[in-house]
């Protein structure tokens, strides 16, 4: 299950606050798919966002940092209710560290889930690192945790219910919870 013993991993995850995402091959398989017209699409799992969905009822932040521009992005970040979303960006740590503030809480609070070297930075400064189970091995080394599922495929997920079980969240609670919202 992880790089780290369970206890390490749960007191770890005891302290999380935001779930800080890389998009491309983690919160999808990694595949970018450019039609005649130049049109990108990217897949997403639907468990993935019921987890987001989950993690967001139980009162917690959400974040993108991605290196990539993309509307499909946009358009899926809304549908999950994430509101904060960082494109383009080169220097992941930068952008981690300066929005920070804005939800008033420190990088022990922060679980981020990556898979590629531009990710490592940010993977060496948070209070849980997670690289998802089809990440580049040159990341292995620095993560807390490597998930089972890969990117794309139910890793966040994976990793939320862990978060949220260590926590004390009822799963099926928070599911049942304001139904009027859209769930995945």
């Amino acid at each position: 299950m992880s790089n780290q013993p369970y206890t390490k991993l749960a007191e770890r995850a005891a302290g999380i606050e935001m779930l800080l995402l890389d998009v491309d091959g983690v919160m999808t398989d990694g595949l970018i798919t450019l039609d005649n017209n130049g049109i990108e699409s990217k897949s997403f799992h639907v468990r993935d966002g019921m987890g987001i969905t989950l993690w967001n009822k139980a009162g917690k932040n959400t974040a993108i940092i991605t290196g990539r521009n993309s509307s499909v992005v946009e358009l899926r970040a809304q549908e999950l209710g994430i509101t904060c979303i960082r494109q383009g960006i080169e220097n992941k740590l930068m952008e981690m560290t300066s929005l920070l503030p804005e939800f008033q809480i420190t990088t022990d609070q922060v679980c981020y889930i990556g898979d590629d070297i531009p990710d490592l930075p940010v993977l060496e400064k948070v209070g849980l690192s997670v690289a998802v189970a089809d990440s580049s091995p040159a990341i292995h080394h620095s993560v807390d945790w490597l998930t089972q599922n890969p990117g794309g495929r139910g890793a966040v997920r994976e990793v939320i219910d862990f978060i949220l079980q260590v926590q004390g969240h009822d799963l099926t609670t928070l599911y049942s919870c304001d139904q009027s919202q859209p769930i995945s």
